[in-house]
């Protein structure tokens, strides 16, 4: 012990007898000198924020006296050029070297701020001049319907809430790689006389309700041609790129769908069991004019998966210069028993069926005299699935 006190006094006044009676403490040391050169901080690239500041006298500091002050103070400092980069900083280098996604949609030239303006003052006026909404309005009896809400809601925020839902359930990013649209053109889809069996923007719907093909509404000009899809991108079998098309009708006249050219029929969801739901999507195309189809067509009925393999990036492409996606809307759809019955009778096939393999519930070894435990701690050890429960 007195040596090894004596061997470290030595090595401390560099004493070089030490090195030949301490070797296993030179050792030591030399992993003490690296771990100390490689946790050196080096000194910083130019002068830190805040350096000038004398902080043994802060009372003597100006005050700012107020919060303008201190955040214009502040804003004037965040505009000077400092030789470091700040995590904002970081995130907009990475975001210039990503490739921003193109939009591929409609052109829209929004009105000018004073045309704005003016019509919102002439419907000012308007309903000042209206007596009977002046008393309603004193009288806090005023109501305002709400069709005339979601027409207002369409024409102005609508098409960038719904660009918004696409973007969160993922339908760009796997229709449209590194692309985008806004849907200018309000598309409504009904399975039924019931509003509940309405296609909104990611909803829930069960493949009994969408058995047949639903009801297609849009506003269109008298003589334009309009191509409508419906395709999911999470149901294939074989191929997560792939997708299943249900349906596709081409050269739709206005808004009539039952007058255009039907290239594929349409077929009922048939979400696989144990896949959890699925998301089907109506995309609305806008032509320019006639488009052959007749590469797409698909025999009818179609029932054979193989046909039905589609991809909506592949098919825009083609006729990406004749046609222009306008309208959006999906559903989202889970296994039901009406999903057997399509496998088995329209697609003749069996019915795949996905389930997990749960492993076996991990239990301690048991105790003999089992302290602190529950009530039912011996039913984690009986034989059988079926469990019994009691005082023990």
């Amino acid at each position: 012990m007195t040596r090894g006190f004596w061997c470290r006094s030595q090595i401390c006044s560099g004493s070089g007898s030490v090195w030949t009676e301490a070797p296993a403490l030179t050792s030591v040391l030399a992993g003490l000198c690296v771990a100390a050169v490689l946790g050196h901080r080096s000194p910083p690239l130019g002068p830190m924020r805040n350096e000038d500041i004398d902080w043994t006298q802060l009372d003597s500091l100006e005050k700012y006296r107020s919060y303008t002050r201190y955040v214009r103070a502040a804003e004037e400092a965040d505009q000077k050029d400092v030789w470091w980069k700040t995590y904002r900083k970081y995130r907009e280098e990475e975001n210039k070297e990503a490739v921003e996604p193109v939009n591929i949609g409609l052109p829209y030239q929004r009105p000018s701020r004073n045309t704005e303006v003016k019509e919102r003052k002439m419907v000012m006026l308007e309903n000042k001049k209206n007596p009977e909404m002046e008393r309603d309005n004193r009288l806090r009896t005023f109501r305002i319907l709400l069709d005339r809400v979601k027409a207002q809601w369409q024409q102005t925020n609508g098409p960038y809430h719904i660009k918004r839902l696409a973007e969160h359930y993922g339908v760009y990013k796997d229709l449209f790689p590194m692309a985008y649209f806004v849907p200018r053109v309000m598309l409504h889809a009904t399975y039924g006389e019931d509003s509940s069996t309405a296609v909104h923007y990611g909803n829930h719907l069960t493949p009994s309700q969408a058995a047949q093909a639903p009801q297609i509404h849009f506003e269109a000009e008298e003589n334009s041609l309009w191509t409508l899809l419906l395709t999911c991108p999470d149901e294939h079998l074989l191929d997560a790129e792939q997708e299943y098309l249900h349906w596709l009708v081409g050269n739709v006249p206005g808004n009539s769908v039952s007058s255009g050219e039907e290239i594929c029929s349409y077929i009922s969801p048939f979400p696989a069991r144990g896949t959890g739901f699925h998301r089907y999507i109506y995309i609305l195309f806008k032509q320019e004019g006639l488009v052959d189809f007749s590469a797409d067509l698909r025999s009818c009925p179609g029932y054979s998966l193989k046909q039905r393999t589609f991809r909506t990036l592949d098919f825009y492409r083609k006729h990406q210069d004749l046609m222009t996606p306008a309208g959006l809307a999906f559903f989202q759809c889970q296994w039901d028993q009406s999903v057997s019955y399509t496998f088995h009778t329209r697609l003749n096939m069996r019915e795949p069926v996905f389930e997990y393999d749960r492993p076996p519930v991990y239990h301690p070894p048991q105790k003999k005299y089992p302290h602190g435990q529950p009530l039912r701690y011996l039913d984690r050890y009986r034989d059988g699935a079926e469990k019994t429960y009691g005082i023990y």
